[in-house]
C-alpha cells in the first residue's frame, strides 16, 4: 500500500509539473526606441526578471547570439515586409530559415516562427499568399529536421472575430475564410497553435461605457456582475477569458475544435493622451499583474476551464519612437534603462517576471520634489514611520550630503523596505519615487543593497502607510537630525 501511495504520489507531481510546463508567460520585445538597449542588456534584464519566453518582431542576429546557451525560449518573427517574398517562392522560404533559424539552433532555443503579423487587417493584399507562406517554411524545417522542435503560425488580431459576444456566436469575417480555412486545417495537421492579440484596453475604449472597467481589468466581480453568455450559461469575468472563448466558438464555426489559443500579445498602457484617462500606471499594473497571476494560475476559460492560455505580454520596453497617440509609446514594463515602469503586484505568484531588477529596488526623493514636501515627509518617516534615523546623526555615515533632499532618500528606502517595498510604500505624497539604482555612496549603505545583510527594524510597522499619512506642511525650516524632535513634535502640534 505504500508503495502504491508513493507511485501515486510521484505520477501527481509529475502531472503538476507537465501542468506549469503548459502554462507560461512570456514577453514582447519591440525595437522602436531611441536609445534601444544592446542585445547583451537586453538579455541580461531578461535574466534578471527570470523571463524564459520571449517573442521578436524579427529574427536579429545580434539578439540571436545574445540569447544563445541561455535556456530561454525565443519565438522568431517574419516580418510583414518580407512576407510577399517568402509566400511566391520555397526556395526563399528556406533561406530564410537557413540564416535565421538553422544557423543558430539549438544554441538559442528556438521553439516558434510567427510568419508575419495581423497580416489579415494589417496588410490584406498579402493575404493570399499567406499560407503558402506557412507552409514554405514549414517544410524548411522538415528538411532540416527541426519541424518537430519549432512551429509555426500567424498572429491575428481579434477584430477578425465578428459577434465575439456571446463568446458562442462568434464567428470569423468569413471574407477571409479562403485563407483562413486552409490556414487552421495547417495549423491542424503540424500541431501547431491559434496565435490571438488580444487587447482590452481598445475593446473597453470602443465600448462606449458598454464594458466596464472593472470588467477589463480583471477585478473581481460579483456573481451578479457577471456577464452570461445566454446559450451556454457560462459566466464571464473578463474581456479576455471572452474573447479566447470567442476564438475556440468561432474555430468550431469552421468545425476545427483542437487547435489551442495562444495569445501572443495582450497589455495596458501605462500612459495616455488627455481623451485616454485609463491608460495609467495603475491600470496597467493592475492588469498585467491580474494577466500573469490568472494565466499562471492554470484557470483556464469558462468554456476550456483548466486549460492554461499562455500569454506574451505587450511589451518589455516602452517604445518612445511609435507613432500615433500617446498610450502608444506606454505599453512597457520598462523603460530603456531597464527601470520598472511600474512594479507588478506578484506577490505570492512565484519569481517570474518580479520586476524589481534582481529585488534590488530603491526609493528615493522625487527630482524637483518641493523641499517643504520633502521636509514633512522625512520627518514623518523619522517619526511616526518608525524609521532608525540614527545614521543622518552628524559624524555618522549618512549625515553627508548635509541636504533635505539625500536625507529624505535615506528615510524614504528605509520606509520602503520595512513595509516590504510596496509601491504605496514609496509614495510620500508623490515626492518619492521607485528606482533600481543604488542611491548608497561612500560608507552610507541604503537597506536593500547586495553588500549588506539586509537586516531591517524590527519594530511595529505603523498602521498608516505613506500615501495615506496626510503629511503636514508647516514650514520650510531646513532638516538636521539634531532637530529631529522638535520636527516630530511640530508634525504632532499640526494633528492636535
Amino acid at each position: 500500500m505504500a508503495l502504491l501511495l508513493l507511485f501515486v504520489l510521484v505520477l501527481t507531481l509529475s502531472a503538476a509539473v507537465s501542468a506549469d510546463e503548459d502554462a507560461f508567460i512570456g514577453v514582447n520585445i519591440g525595437t522602436d526606441l531611441s536609445d534601444m538597449p544592446h542585445p547583451t542588456q537586453v538579455v541580461a534584464l531578461l535574466k534578471t526578471q527570470q523571463i524564459r519566453h520571449i517573442r521578436l518582431y524579427n529574427a536579429d542576429r545580434g539578439m540571436l547570439l545574445a540569447l544563445a546557451n541561455t535556456g530561454i525560449r525565443v519565438t522568431i518573427s517574419v516580418p510583414n515586409e518580407q512576407l510577399l517574398g517568402i509566400g511566391q517562392s520555397n526556395s526563399t522560404a528556406a533561406n530564410w530559415v537557413s540564416q535565421n533559424v538553422v544557423a543558430h539552433y539549438p544554441a538559442t532555443n528556438i521553439t516558434t516562427i510567427c510568419v508575419g503579423s495581423e497580416v489579415l487587417t494589417s496588410l490584406p493584399n498579402v493575404a493570399p499568399v499567406l499560407v503558402n507562406a506557412l507552409k514554405y517554411i514549414h517544410s524548411a524545417l522538415v528538411a532540416s529536421n527541426l519541424d518537430r522542435q519549432i512551429k509555426v503560425s500567424t498572429p491575428l488580431a481579434s477584430s477578425i472575430i465578428l459577434d465575439s459576444f456571446p463568446p458562442s456566436q462568434a464567428f470569423f469575417n468569413r471574407s477571409w475564410n479562403p485563407v483562413l480555412v486552409p490556414m487552421l486545417k495547417f495549423l491542424q495537421s503540424t500541431d501547431s497553435y491559434f496565435m490571438l492579440n488580444i487587447y482590452p484596453y481598445f475593446d473597453y475604449m470602443q465600448s462606449n461605457g458598454v464594458i466596464p472597467l472593472d470588467y477589463a481589468l480583471f477585478k473581481p466581480l460579483a456573481p451578479n456582475k457577471e456577464a452570461v453568455d445566454a446559450n451556454t450559461l457560462l459566466h464571464y469575468s473578463n474581456v479576455f477569458d471572452a474573447m479566447v472563448d470567442a476564438a475556440y466558438f468561432a474555430m468550431a464555426d469552421l468545425n476545427i475544435t483542437n487547435i489551442p489559443v495562444l495569445v501572443t500579445e495582450s497589455g495596458w498602457p501605462s500612459k495616455g493622451d488627455s481623451n485616454e484617462p485609463d491608460a495609467s500606471l495603475d491600470n496597467a499594473n493592475t492588469y498585467n499583474s491580474n494577466l500573469i497571476r490568472h494565466v499562471l494560475s492554470k484557470t483556464g476559460t469558462p468554456k476550456h476551464p483548466g486549460i492554461a492560455v499562455s500569454t506574451y505580454i505587450y511589451e518589455l520596453y516602452n517604445e518612445d519612437m511609435k507613432p500615433g497617440p500617446l498610450s502608444e509609446k506606454n505599453w512597457g514594463l520598462f523603460d530603456s534603462n531597464g527601470v520598472p515602469v511600474y512594479i507588478l503586484h506578484l506577490t505570492g505568484s512565484g519569481s517570474v517576471l518580479a520586476n524589481d531588477t534582481a529585488n534590488q529596488t530603491y526609493c528615493t526623493a522625487k527630482d524637483g520634489s518641493d523641499s517643504r514636501m520633502l521636509q514633512a515627509a522625512l520627518d514623518w518617516a523619522c517619526g511616526p514611520g518608525k524609521v532608525d534615523c540614527s545614521p543622518l546623526l552628524q559624524g555618522q555615515a549618512c549625515y553627508e550630503p548635509d541636504t533635505v533632499f539625500a536625507h529624505a532618500t535615506y528615510a524614504f528606502n528605509t520606509y520602503y523596505h520595512q513595509m516590504g517595498k510596496t509601491p504605496e510604500s514609496c509614495d510620500f505624497k508623490g515626492v518619492a519615487t521607485i528606482t533600481t539604482t543604488n542611491p548608497s555612496h561612500g560608507s552610507c549603505i541604503f537597506p536593500g543593497s547586495s553588500d549588506r545583510n539586509g537586516s531591517l527594524l524590527n519594530s511595529t510597522i505603523p498602521a498608516m502607510d505613506s500615501k495615506s499619512s496626510g503629511f503636514p506642511v508647516y514650514g520650510s525650516a531646513f532638516y538636521t537630525v539634531n532637530t529631529l524632535i522638535i520636527g516630530v513634535l511640530g508634525w504632532i502640534a499640526v494633528l492636535l
